[in-house]
Order: structure tokens, then sequence, then C-alpha cells
């Protein structure tokens, strides 16, 4: 190995770039290590779901990551690690065109979901994350649309189309390069489920930089798709983030909480 570089984001586990050479010359490669044993120990599927996932993908026009290696028990790495391959790009939250970057975050989505579903055993069912706290976070304005919404979260899942999700799909996911996607990265959530929860847990996301982002976003990808997005998808994303939400409230929790109002009110 000549060098190795952490890279950004990388929450449920350390991620990095290692530059190693061989007699073809120096390759780049990416190195996910659980690290958190908290984080396996509710999900300890993780690095074969992502490892199974990479490998189904392989066929597929899109840009994701190609499994190298997977060392399930962490005998070689220390820990459970993927090694997959390094895609060019970056990280960009804050584009100078926020226009067409929502578009082109929006057509990334149907590419997702026109993925052939595959057979059963392969990606679990989409289910909402399950939350130690069942109340609603103590700065709540309105605690009765909180406790709706987990009555609603709580409930069966919508009539929708069964489609593979990506289950984490936000800005931080998606790599870019001069301007067009180069990269959809961190697939070890996907699922298969409603594909409005993809939309819904990227709303909830760019409400980091407006709700009218968010609500943009919604609308791209309604022209792309000919759907309409069903506000339960926001009301499963929200409660999905409770914990998060009762320790870390953060400056846009007045967003999440108008964000969740509306969509318990159309939901009824």
């Amino acid at each position: 190995m000549v060098a190795t570089r952490a890279l950004r984001g990388g929450m449920s586990s350390a991620v990095h770039r290692l530059l190693v050479a061989s007699a073809a010359g120096q390759t780049s490669v990416v190195l996910r290590r659980h690290v958190r044993p908290e984080v396996l120990a509710a999900e300890p599927g993780l690095p074969d779901r992502e490892a199974a996932t990479l490998r189904y993908l392989e066929g597929v026009d899109l840009p994701t990551p190609r499994l190298l290696g997977l060392d399930r028990t962490g005998e070689e790495a220390g820990v459970p690690a993927l090694l997959m391959s390094h895609l060019g790009g970056r990280v960009d939250w804050w584009p100078e065109d926020e226009a067409r970057w929502l578009r082109r975050l929006a057509a990334v989505l149907p590419a997702i979901h026109a993925v052939r579903v595959p057979g059963p055993g392969l990606l679990p069912d989409f289910a909402p994350y399950r939350q130690a706290h069942d109340d609603p976070p103590p700065w709540a304005e309105r605690p009765a649309v909180w406790e709706r919404a987990l009555e609603i979260a709580g409930g069966p899942t919508p009539d929708l189309p069964r489609v593979l999700v990506h289950r984490d799909f936000h800005p931080g996911n998606v790599l870019w390069r001069r301007g067009a996607v180069s990269g959809v990265v961190d697939w070890q959530v996907t699922s298969v489920g409603p594909g409005d929860v993809d939309v819904g847990h990227c709303r909830v996301n760019l409400l980091t930089r407006s709700s009218e982002a968010a609500a943009r976003f919604t609308a791209h990808w309604e022209e792309l798709t000919g759907s309409t997005y069903h506000p339960w998808a926001d009301v499963v994303t929200v409660v999905g983030f409770l914990d998060d939400l009762h320790e870390v409230p953060g400056s846009d929790r007045n967003r999440t909480e108008e964000l969740l109002a509306r969509a318990v009110a159309e939901l009824g």
C-alpha cells in the first residue's frame, strides 16, 4: 500500500481510499471496515448485503463500485470489511447551479428503480428503521402530529410498485464530476420496496438546504417518472430518524416538523 485517506461520510463504518501498487501500476480502491460493533449487532448482515448487492449490480448500467473482496469475519482486516473499486468524482452538497444539480440528482432514482428486482432471498423487503424512542422529540411544537406519524409508520405499507431501493439515497452518497453524476455509493442497506422511500430519504436530507430544494427535487422525480409522490414515505423517513432527532435536534428541526405535518395532514 502506497497511501491511505479517510473518505467523507461513513457514519456507520470507517471508509478509506487506499492507493496500492502492483506490477501493473498504482490503483485506488476503497475499504469499508465495520468498526462500530453496535451497528453490526443491530444489523449483522450488513457486509453480506452490500457484497450481494454489488455483485448483483455488476451487469447493470449504473455507476456503482465493483466488489473486490469480502472479509466477513474480520480475519484479514480485524473487523468485517469490504474492498471495492474506487469511483472518480466527489460529493457535492452545495453546488453552484442548484437547479441543474437537483434535476440530475432526481434523474438517478429512475435508473436505480428500473433495475430488475432480484429473486427471493438476496435482499430483504423494506422495513422502517427500528428506533429506541416511540414518542415525539422533546422540542416538538406539535406532538399530536408525531404521535399520528408513529401510528402511520407502524401500520401497513401502501400498495405501491416494488422496486430495488437504495435505502440511503441522498447527496452524500452521490459522486459528481464536471456537473454530472459519476457514481452512486453505499449500498449496504439496499432492499426491495416502494421507490418513494428513496425519494423521501433524499427529501428529508435536502432540508439541510431548504424546504424548497426538497420540493423541487420531488417535482423533478414526478416529472421524470409520471408518478405522484406518496406522503407516507415522508412519515416513515422522519420516524426512522427519531432517535437522532431526540438526541441532536439540529437547526432544520422546524423544517422537519413542517414536512411531517403536511404529510400527516395529506394522509388523514
